[in-house]
């Protein structure tokens, strides 16, 4: 194994689900990460990754979500969310499809999830392997999203979702010693958020006024990552699995069809490039290890 290369999940909601294909290939040609960065869906598929459970990601993303219908304005009233908080981090975790944390404490591959400090507005990567409340938090704290989910509180300090600073950690990972990155994006090449000149109302978050700056200036940061991203893959410097064309997912798709298509559309991106001669002939690939078991959802 290449001990330098890391791996990048984007986040994008429901779009993560392409991220679920890209790694249950992984799982089934053996490859593995020393290191790992993801956030908010990217962490949350990237954890079921760690612990080796494949095909879990895809559930919660896909079967689940069709059983139980878990996103809507519904669950506001109750939960101040638009998602069934409950069903996602405590009975999928612990009873629906229970999470192996031995696997994951085990597991030498670090592994960080990114949130947003509200009172700093800056990125935080949480990297945990002692409890397994503080870790259902972080990935809970990293998939907030800003306005239709409640901030969690993690040690004292209010979290949000890590897309509000830091979309594609890929600068984390650089930091963090590995030069080489496989980097998974939810959307395709060329892809450019609408900068639509965004300003947060002061009654809004009116607690965290770094926490408004960030959210106002999110679009801009999102473009610079991504034309930062298209540069080193023009470079040879990251690999880069993407959909191939626009994608009509959308961050809070309901539609069944259109999320296992988008599964199948990872699974096949990663396999073409698995088995590409442009891949295998890279210094920083990725070695596969046959004997690592995964376990099916």
């Amino acid at each position: 194994m290449n001990k330098g290369v890391g791996l990048v999940l984007e986040g994008g909601g429901m779009r993560g689900v392409f991220t679920c294909g890209v790694l249950d290939c992984f799982m089934d040609r053996g490859v593995m990460f020393p290191y790992g960065v993801g956030v908010s869906a990217g962490a949350c598929n990237g954890l079921s990754f760690v612990s080796r459970q494949r095909g879990r990601a895809k559930f919660s993303n896909v079967d689940l979500l069709e059983r139980h219908r878990y996103i809507g304005l519904k669950y506001f009233l109750r939960q101040r969310s638009i998602m069934d908080l409950k069903l996602l981090y405590h009975d999928f975790p612990m009873d629906i499809v229970p999470y192996d944390f031995d696997t994951y404490m085990n597991n030498p591959m670090c592994f960080e999830m990114v949130t947003t400090n509200c009172v700093t507005g800056e990125p935080c990567y949480i990297h945990e392997k002692r409890s397994h409340t503080h870790l259902l938090d972080a990935v809970r704290a990293s998939s907030s999203l800003p306005y239709v989910c409640p901030i969690v509180w993690i040690d004292g300090v209010p979290m949000l979702d890590g897309g509000i600073v830091d979309s594609i950690p890929l600068e984390r990972a650089m930091q963090m010693g590995y030069a080489h990155n496989i980097v998974v994006l939810t959307r395709n090449r060329g892809y450019r958020k609408p900068l639509n000149g965004l300003k947060v109302p002061p009654f809004v978050y009116r607690r965290y006024p770094k926490l408004r700056a960030a959210l106002s200036g999110r679009s801009e940061c999102y473009n610079r990552q991504l034309e930062m991203v298209e540069q080193m893959e023009d470079e040879g410097k990251v690999i880069v699995i993407r959909p191939q064309k626009p994608i009509e997912v959308d961050r809070m798709e309901r539609d069944v069809r259109k999320l296992e298509a988008l599964y199948e559309e990872g699974y096949r991106c990663a396999a073409e490039m698995l088995d590409s001669d442009a891949f295998k002939t890279r210094e920083f690939i990725v070695k596969s290890c046959p004997d690592m078991m995964t376990k099916n959802a």
